[in-house]
């Protein structure tokens, strides 16, 4: 059995659907349901059992749920906004802490959700095999911080080449909808558009970038199960890795990309970025994905454009967008 922590959030419930179509069903799906509507990303899929988070680890811990196969464990609040940094560190760092415990010394596979968001500004750069310089990196807001937190304490523990860390880039897909203001562009903008015809975009708060020219490495969800799968059944991966397409895009090739899946013309209007977000803002990010070379028949990626347009045509105009 394997075990699927925040299966019923939006990147744990596609790889999901990734293991049903893989035939696997034998899965112990974990996670917080909450006020929000992500229980509905778990109908349709095939799962042994469910339990709420804190249940599921006081049982795991207690020896109680039998044979496990290995832990995949993508729970936590992603918010970038959050500012209670005690809530963070419990959820993000010590829970994740005592899964790992469990994991090394049960000598189960263990893959967990590290971040993009532990680069910071992105000066000490976006290579993650580069293990001294996690001492160096300086996360912009608190979830990056929480995220960080236990990047390190794998490192002290000299623990990081015995699972897969993975820093997951700027995801975008089918099966975010709950996640509100934390929804990708793709998702806010085909609102947007729906409403008013135009996309809004942050202006630029630096000289050497234009408006709407920030860059993000943006990747498809259903690309990043396929890695994710990938971590959970190849053993020549290890360690820290990045999880993006590898190539740094603009916030206006997206918006042009979402506005021709959707069949119109491109309008884009640049408003005031909040104040709170200024200081903290990454203006390009682009993760450095040599480590999949080591992986045989690895396939590409699809591009921005096929990506936005499968997610658009294929999920956000239908009446069920979920996978």
């Amino acid at each position: 059995m394997w075990i699927l922590t925040g299966g019923a959030g939006f990147i744990g419930s596609v790889l999901l659907w990734k293991l049903n179509d893989q035939g696997v069903d034998d899965i112990l799906v974990a996670d917080r349901l909450d006020h929000s509507d992500k229980w509905k990303n778990l109908r349709g899929r095939r799962f042994s059992d469910y339990l709420e988070a804190d249940d599921f680890l006081e049982q795991l811990e207690a020896g109680r749920l039998g044979k496990v196969d290995g832990i995949v464990h993508l729970g936590a609040c992603s918010s970038t906004t959050e500012t209670d940094a005690a809530f963070l560190i419990r959820n993000n760092f010590e829970y994740t802490k005592r899964l790992a415990r469990w994991a090394l010394a049960k000598k189960k596979r263990f893959v967990y959700a590290s971040s993009a968001a532990t680069y910071g500004d992105g000066k000490q750069g976006y290579r993650s095999d580069k293990q001294n310089l996690l001492l160096q990196l300086k996360p912009l807001n608190g979830y990056g911080f929480s995220k960080h937190l236990f990047d390190l304490w794998a490192w002290r523990h000299q623990a990081l080449d015995k699972m897969i860390g993975i820093k997951f880039f700027n995801i975008y897909g089918p099966n975010e909808y709950h996640k509100g203001e934390m929804r990708s562009l793709v998702a806010k903008a085909f609102s947007q558009i729906q409403a008013d015809g135009k996309i809004r975009l942050f202006r630029s708060y630096r000289s050497d970038y234009s408006d709407g020219e920030q860059q993000r490495d943006f990747l498809y969800v259903k690309d990043a199960v396929d890695v994710v799968y990938d971590c959970m059944t190849k053993p020549a991966v290890k360690g820290l890795i990045n999880l993006g397409s590898g190539a740094a895009r603009t916030w206006n090739d997206l918006a042009k990309a979402i506005f021709a899946a959707m069949g119109k013309a491109p309008r884009i209007e640049y408003i005031d970025m909040p104040e709170i977000l200024r200081e903290k803002y990454q203006y390009r990010t682009q993760a450095d994905m040599s480590w999949r070379a080591k992986l045989k028949n690895a396939p590409p990626f699809r591009t921005l454009e096929e990506g936005v347009r499968d997610y658009v045509q294929g999920h956000l105009m239908k009446e069920d967008p979920y996978l």
